[in-house]
């Protein structure tokens, strides 16, 4: 058995999130206590109660995403559970799987992230960028779509997810001319994301350099857990982890080369800690996925089902 744990990033947000892990665990909420304290407001009233447009803007969301996969895997060693071979996270999930690496504490890294929204919010103004998902193109097809649209703006290929799910990002109204592009091209759908900000695109590339600078302001130590970096390499050392924080904001995640990667290593089974199921989707559309054990860890039930799955130990 070889266990992989991932961790999601923005779009996974939903209110009502982990209330039902939350009534199984207590350091769910007690870890949403915590991030309260340094973001001053409640963090668990927002994601519990809304409103869904306040929990959607980024300064906000990446806080609360980033306490939401901490508190899933504190309540995984809660109940006993091992660590992983391996760990890695989707966009702000990166970060989460550092944080649960033991390679930037909880305290600093909700302050990191608040930041973080906050600085790739003000690099774009509200409305003027905007990220889709590209479903039923090859990556090739969705390079050339955004080729032809950008029109003097800016719209990329921003994640690079599963064979066949790409997402965009730039300016909104370059984004809505790839998005006909695409579906020119035969996709089979183009979905807008709840998010606020075009992120990984060059639009971010003035946040990453203000990010830079908050990055070597926090302690950050080698993770004790193997965790992988967006581009599919990893973070071995504490300057790579701030030089692939840094680089993340204005470049493509590698998902669907880093799920490719752990497959090749011999991963058996891989669990999402955090809200929804998009990263376990993800997994098990990937070359080689179906045949690996896929859990989600974001209730008390899928929390009882991952332990049965993964029993015994480290993983």
């Amino acid at each position: 058995m070889k266990a992989a744990f991932v961790f999601p990033g923005q779009g996974s947000q939903s209110v009502g999130m982990l209330a039902s892990l939350a009534a199984a665990a207590p350091v769910v909420r007690e870890t949403f206590a915590e991030a309260g304290a340094i973001l001053g407001y409640d963090l668990w009233q927002l994601c519990q109660s809304g409103p869904e447009s306040a929990l959607n803007e980024t300064e906000r969301t990446q806080p609360a995403l980033l306490s939401a996969g901490v508190a899933a895997w504190r309540a995984w060693q809660a109940r006993g559970g091992g660590d992983p071979a391996v760990m890695a996270g989707h966009s702000l999930g990166e970060i989460t799987a550092l944080v649960c690496a033991g390679s930037i504490g909880f305290s600093d890294a909700v302050a990191l992230v608040q930041f973080r929204g906050r600085v790739m919010q003000q690099a774009v103004p509200q409305g003027a960028g905007a990220m889709a998902a590209v479903l039923g193109l090859a990556d090739e097809q969705v390079e050339a779509a955004c080729a032809e649209a950008a029109q003097g703006e800016v719209v990329v290929a921003v994640n690079y997810n599963s064979p066949g799910q790409v997402v965009i990002a730039g300016h909104a109204a370059a984004v809505g001319r790839a998005a006909q592009a695409c579906q020119s091209r035969g996709a089979k759908r183009v979905v807008p994301l709840p998010v606020s900000v075009p992120s990984h695109s060059p639009l971010m590339r003035e946040a990453a350099g203000r990010f830079r600078e908050r990055l070597a302001q926090v302690e950050i130590r080698a993770p004790e857990v193997p965790v992988h970096a967006f581009d599919a390499g990893w973070h071995d050392s504490p300057a790579a982890v701030r030089d692939g924080l840094y680089r993340q904001l204005f470049n493509p995640v590698r998902w669907s080369s880093i799920v490719g990667n752990m497959i090749a290593a011999g991963t058996t089974h891989v669990v999402e800690a955090g809200p929804g199921k998009v990263l376990a989707g993800l997994v098990r559309r990937a070359e080689g996925g179906r045949g690996l054990a896929v859990f989600t860890l974001d209730s008390a039930e899928s929390l009882d089902q991952a332990l049965a799955g993964l029993s015994g130990g480290d993983v």
